[in-house]
């Protein structure tokens, strides 16, 4: 089973979100966990990862040899490419 790893953004990020797509965000996250390349999507000409979560996403380094999902970024799905 792979372990979830927080940027302290997107920690704060989460927490100033409502609680209800918050705890969404962090559920679907949970279920990541099994599989991740299940789940997730590569990004185009990135090394990152994509997960869509209604209208947000969470970008993440996935790292296999590690068992470990870094998730680097989360925001709305108008604003999350923009920040790359």
């Amino acid at each position: 089973m792979y372990e979830l790893v927080f940027d302290e953004k997107v920690s704060t990020y989460l927490e100033k979100l409502p609680k209800d797509i918050s705890q969404r965000i962090f559920k679907k996250l949970q279920e990541t966990k099994e599989n991740p390349h299940h789940y997730f999507v590569k990004l185009s000409s990135r090394s990152e990862y994509k997960l869509r979560v209604g209208d947000y996403r969470v970008i993440a380094d996935i790292e296999d040899n590690k068992l470990i999902i870094y998730v680097i970024h989360a925001d709305h799905r108008s604003k999350v490419y923009k920040k790359l």
